[in-house]
C-alpha cells in the first residue's frame, strides 16, 4: 500500500532512536518537503510538533487537535517513511503560512 503524503500533514512519527538534543518519542511531525519530493523519494522531511518548550523565532505557534504547541523548525530532520506511524490531520492554512515564511526566514540568511 503506498501512503500519500502531503507537505503539510500531520502524521505520528517514530523518531527514536535519537542522539544528543534531538526531539525524542513517537510525536507529532509536520511534513514540510514538497510534494514533488513526497511523490518520488521514499524520505520525507517533517519537523517535530511538541506541546512543550519555549518560544523561539524558529518555533511556530500552532493549534492542533484542541492542543496548543509548537512546530518546531530548528528540529529539521528528513526520515525515511517507514517512521511514519499514522495520519493525524493537517495545519490551518494560516499556520501553513506562517511556517513557510519562517523556514524562508531560515534558509534565506
Amino acid at each position: 500500500m503506498d501512503l500519500v503524503v502531503r507537505r503539510f500533514d500531520v502524521f505520528l512519527v517514530a523518531l527514536d532512536p535519537t542522539v544528543g538534543h534531538e526531539i525524542k518519542k513517537t510525536r507529532p511531525a509536520l511534513v514540510i518537503s514538497p510534494d514533488e519530493m513526497n511523490e518520488h523519494l521514499s524520505t520525507i522531511i517533517v519537523a517535530p510538533m511538541t506541546t512543550k518548550g519555549r518560544p523561539y523565532p524558529t518555533r511556530i505557534p500552532s493549534r492542533f487537535q484542541g492542543r496548543q504547541g509548537q512546530v518546531v523548525l530548528d528540529q529539521i530532520r528528513t526520515i525515511d517513511r517507514t517512521r511514519l506511524v499514522r495520519k493525524l490531520g493537517r495545519l490551518t492554512p494560516s499556520t501553513q503560512r506562517e511556517v513557510l515564511s519562517a523556514l524562508g526566514e531560515i534558509f534565506a540568511k
